[in-house]
């Protein structure tokens, strides 16, 4: 049984705890992995924790409870900490819970990038925004995993906040896979650079303009480039789009789409790249960007969101991104060795200003201080 899990020694202790509360576990997933790993980090410590979700998801049904059966496992002096990212039932059940609520903030995807795509997701966005004003109030505390996304807390009415990193991002990262490493090698001989793209295919992440941008520098100055975009579908009908884009712009054996593999054979494709081109319009993090720099792939971004506070100088930033600025940049930075080593070292140094090795510890030492005192906590 693992740590946490129904019925484990210290997650069913009647000792005061620190309980995560998510619309829903999923692996492979950054706000799914984040919450196990804190569940983790918590039960480490010694802290009693358990994750209570709104839906099941099969996968993970033997480290969660339905959020209602917390009322029978509540102990006094509880903090509940709240994974907020999008919608959900449990919203209207934690603003009238007694225990103390901490809000840890994911970002919200706003409605208007998915109200062309999926009219029931695009009203989900909204439904969540509205939750978090009515919970931000009521919250001890908002901790952002970034300070574009702290901002975001603040202007919802959150009386404190802080900013703590993702804590699932783990360094040194998995190393790649060295069979799908020799494999990438191999299809690679005699083409040109290889783009890399990493993220759901969701509307906010933009891969049309990637892929537009990728089909300039073909009809330019790398005819043999090629991209890979990695990600899941959450929403079915952008994705099936992207798939014709590719067709129609005469790409389809150039751009390749690839979900469900394991992190290894994600570390080989980090590993076979040449740049990372990230051009989402909405970011409140961006762990891609972290994995890129911890492989030593340089990062061309487009400025949005937190994307500037997690690169800092260790990427090119965009301020536009037509395709043909973009297609320009990633050709002058991959036709110039000394600008791509800078980057790459300095994407290192980037790793090491982010402290993501104590974000883990961070956030269990930040919510140790709301247990104890009763109020908010200040920045460990």
């Amino acid at each position: 049984m693992e740590a946490g899990a129904p019925g484990s020694a210290v997650g069913g202790s009647h000792r005061p705890g620190i309980h995560l509360f998510v619309p829903m576990l999923h692996r492979r997933d950054a706000v799914g992995e984040h919450t196990r790993v804190l569940r983790d980090q918590l039960l480490a410590a010694g802290i009693p924790s358990r994750i209570y979700i709104d839906m099941p998801d099969p996968e993970t049904a033997d480290e969660t409870r339905p959020y209602r059966e917390y009322e029978r496992d509540a102990v006094p002096g509880d903090v509940l900490v709240y994974q907020v990212a999008t919608r959900s039932d449990m919203v209207g059940w934690l603003e009238h819970r007694p225990e103390r609520l901490v809000l840890n903030y994911h970002s919200i995807t706003p409605a208007r990038f998915f109200a062309p795509w999926h009219d029931g997701i695009a009203r989900a966005q909204e439904a969540a925004i509205e939750e978090l004003s009515g919970l931000a109030t009521r919250a001890v505390l908002g901790i952002g995993v970034s300070e574009f996304d702290a901002g975001e807390l603040r202007a919802a009415g959150c009386p404190s906040t802080l900013v703590v990193p993702v804590a699932n991002v783990g360094l040194p990262l998995v190393p790649p896979d060295p069979a799908a490493v020799a494999a990438l090698k191999g299809r690679a001989v005699g083409r040109g650079p290889w783009w890399l793209s990493v993220g759901r295919l969701a509307p906010n992440k933009a891969h049309q303009d990637t892929i537009a941008a990728l089909f300039v520098a073909r009809s330019t100055t790398s005819p043999g480039a090629h991209l890979t975009i990695v990600g899941s579908a959450p929403e079915p009908h952008y994705g099936a789009a992207l798939r014709r884009y590719v067709a129609d712009l005469g790409l389809t054996g150039a751009v390749e789409f690839v979900s469900g593999i394991s992190a290894g054979e994600l570390a080989a494709r980090y590993a076979g790249a040449d740049v990372l081109v990230m051009l989402s319009e909405h970011e409140g993090f961006g762990v891609p960007l972290v994995e890129a720099m911890a492989h030593g792939l340089p990062v061309v971004a487009y400025d949005a969101g937190a994307v500037a506070e997690v690169v800092g100088e260790a990427g090119v930033l965009l301020q536009s991104k037509t395709p043909r600025l973009v297609s320009g940049e990633v050709d002058r930075l991959l036709n110039d060795p000394g600008r791509r080593m800078a980057l790459v070292e300095a994407g290192r140094a980037r790793l090491a200003a982010l402290g993501l090795e104590r974000a883990g510890s961070d956030l269990v030492a930040v919510l140790e201080k709301v247990a104890a005192s009763g109020t908010s906590a200040a920045t460990p």
